[in-house]
Formats: C-alpha cells, structure tokens, sequence
C-alpha cells in the first residue's frame, strides 16, 4: 500500500470493530450496524426491497431500510440500483406521474387530528372482498387500511368507530363526493363525535392529496406482490401496509412506525441475518429492557415535534421548487381568456382545438382563481393555470416587402 492508502486505512479502521464472529461500524448517525458482504448482503437487499415488508420500493428507500435492519457494506447504495433497475415486476410496473400546472398550498396538521379517506376498488374478488378503505394521518403518514366486500355507509361508521377508540376522535376527515361518504349515516357520526367533514371536488382533487399519494403508493406495493393471481390481494394487505409503515417518509424525517411507537420496527431480516440488536438487545433483563423503553417513550413527543417541524421544511422547499417552475400569470377584471377544456383528454376530438372560446373575468379570487360567465347567464369558477390570455382574432396582415427592392446578393 502506498502512504496514502496507509493513511486513508487507518483513518477509516477507527470506525470498526470486531466482536467475534462478525465485524461491525459505528456509522455517521453513531449507529452500530453490522458488516456483510457477497451472498449474504445480497439476501438481505433482496428481502428489503421484495420480501414480506420490501413493497418494491426505490433505491433511497430500500436502502433506508437496509440502514434500519442496522447492517452496513460500502455499497449499498450502487447495489440497489443495479438490484431495482433488473427487478422484472420494478421494470413492467413502472409508471410516470404527471403534476399539474398550479400553485401549491402548504397545509400542516396536528399529529391523529387530521385523516383523510378514500374506496379503492372495485378490484377482482378476493375473499369475498372487492373493495379496500383507506385512511391516512396527514402528519405521520400512518396509514390503516381494511378490505371490504362492500363502499356503503355502513362499513365505512364501522371502520370509522375502529379508528377513534384507537387514535382518538379527530378534529377534521377529508374524503370525496362519493356516496357512502355524504349519506345521513355519516353525518349522525360525525355530529356525535364533533369531527368535521371536508370534502374534495374531482375538480380539484389536490384537496386530500396526502390521500391520493397514499391510495397511489398501496396500489404500487400490490400490484408488485400479488404474483400472477390477482385475486389474491386481502391477504396480502397486511404485509403492504406493513412495508409501507416501515418506509422512510423524506417529509417527516423518518418511518410512520417509528412516529407512531417511538420506536424502530425490528424486520423479519435483523433476526434471520443476526443484526447487532438481535445479537446484543434481545436478551435484556426486565427492568433494562423496561428503562430502555420508558426513555423512548419519554423521548417520542420531541421526536414528533421534530417530525412536525421536517414536514413543514420539506413542504416549503418543494413549494419553492415547484412555483419556481411555473409562468407567472396575471389576470385582472375584464381580461379576454381562453379556458383548456381537460375533458377532451378522455372524450378526445379530431383536429379539435382544448382551447374554448374567450370568456370575460367578472370577478378575481385569492390564491389564482377567477370567475367566468357561462353562455346560460350563471358563473362559475376556475383556476388561473385553465386559463391564457386571448388578444382577440382580428390580427393585422402581415406586410411582405417586395423583392424587387432588395439586392441581388440577398
């Protein structure tokens, strides 16, 4: 070895240690995870992104969670692309997400005191089920979910009734126009429990967008573990929902799981490769094992005040980054504009322009919206980013010189 490479070897020694049999490293975050490498680390890589609680996510997150199960080999990170990038369901079940052109609002929430419900479905029967109801936590992102043989009112109070002797009545839910959402039923709950109804539009269903983020992230984890037969969803709810709570979340900082419980969710993977926990933790007595966990739990209200405050960094910058990219339009009161008619992109027409007709703003609304006539004499109101300017059809002709006046070296 050269000096340098001396240098760099005794530099990088100071973070191991050997406890026979196994090597381990004292990371950056002043975790002790353990060292693998070859077969072995391939394995656990493997069950982190395809196993029981993998859920096929991306290389960030599987590799978070080879950092949860607290083992460590210098690549981690290469390897799991290379593993994602020649995963055959990753590859055939890929999708692209495109965002609309609008402002975004940051909202933030109390943790338990904000959920949003959606139906997912109908999907093909699967132990009598059709159906799955899904209710997320707009701060933890925790997510429960049951799958249901029926959408009517009636099993979504009974699921409801479930979620607040668990977490506790809510201050608001957010859900759509559906019908088993807005019936009698429902109402007489949330009158009982004073928890406020909000509803979104399919106009504009960034309303309950954690909702939708949710819904769109359970469907991916299914549609990559079910196999062949697609019947077989239910009983594999259970294990995406929890692939999906030990997932790191960039927004709060760190997994639901560990927001909920204020503690680490010890995967299957940490007792099957001997993780430094399972080899050193596992045999606590009592009264340290019951220490240990009062201390965390003392330490779970500034971790969700943490998580709190990461929600509200994260969303900024995103907002900033996304505003950033959008064109600045201005419309004022009597402005001639043309409105992009986004139904065309289902009821598509030939040689058909999305653009309709110029309409005049009547009115102009905070946080870009604006009020249009309709041709039956009502109004109605749209979003500036539905809207451009129209300077009207009559243009002036264009004035072609004559050639003859030019030299004939032009």
């Amino acid at each position: 070895m050269s000096t340098q490479q001396k240098r760099k070897f005794f530099k990088d020694i100071k973070h191991y240690f050997w406890d026979d049999p196994y090597l381990f490293r004292t990371c950056a975050d002043q975790i002790i995870r353990r060292c693998v490498f070859g077969q072995e680390a391939l394995e656990i890589l493997k069950a982190c992104h395809e196993g029981s609680t993998g859920g096929h996510h991306s290389t960030n997150i599987t590799a978070r969670k080879v950092f949860d199960a607290d083992f460590f080999w210098p690549t981690i990170y290469k390897d799991a692309y290379e593993l994602i990038k020649s995963c055959d369901t990753c590859q055939r079940q890929a999708k692209f997400y495109i965002a609309m052109n609008c402002l975004k609002l940051t909202i933030q929430f109390v943790n338990f005191r904000v959920w949003g419900t959606i139906f997912m479905g109908p999907f093909s029967s699967s132990r009598g089920n059709k159906y799955i109801l899904v209710a997320v936590d707009y701060l933890s992102k925790w997510v429960e979910a049951k799958a249901l043989p029926t959408n009517d009112a009636r099993v979504v109070v009974k699921f409801l009734k479930s979620l607040f002797s668990r977490f506790g009545a809510p201050r608001a839910i957010i859900s759509d126009r559906g019908t088993h959402f807005c019936n009698d039923k429902f109402a007489r709950v949330m009158s009982k429990y004073g928890v406020t109804h909000r509803l979104s539009t399919p106009y504009h269903p960034q309303t309950s967008g954690q909702v939708e983020v949710t819904n769109r992230g359970l469907k991916r984890i299914l549609e990559r573990t079910v196999g062949e037969n697609r019947a077989s969803w239910s009983p594999i709810l259970s294990d995406a929902l929890w692939a999906f709570r030990t997932a790191y979340k960039t927004p709060i900082g760190c997994t639901p799981y560990k927001l909920v419980y204020g503690k680490a969710c010890h995967l299957p993977v940490k007792l099957e490769h001997k993780a430094y926990w399972a080899l050193k933790h596992a045999n606590f007595d009592l009264k340290t094992a019951g220490d240990h966990r009062k201390l965390q739990l003392n330490e779970l209200s500034e971790l969700r005040d943490q998580a709190y405050e990461n929600s509200l960094i994260y969303k900024e910058k995103t907002k900033k980054l996304h505003d950033s990219k959008i064109k600045n339009r201005i419309f004022n009161v009597g402005d001639q504009v043309l409105l992009f008619n986004s139904r065309l992109k289902i009821f598509s027409g030939k040689l058909k322009s999305r653009w309709s007709e110029p309409f005049t703003i009547t009115e102009v609304y905070p946080y870009g919206t604006a009020k249009l006539p309709h041709a039956d004499g009502s109004n109605f109101k749209v979003n500036f980013h539905r809207l451009k300017h129209y300077y009207g059809g009559d243009t002036p002709p264009l004035v072609i010189p004559d050639l003859q006046t030019f030299p004939k070296d032009n």
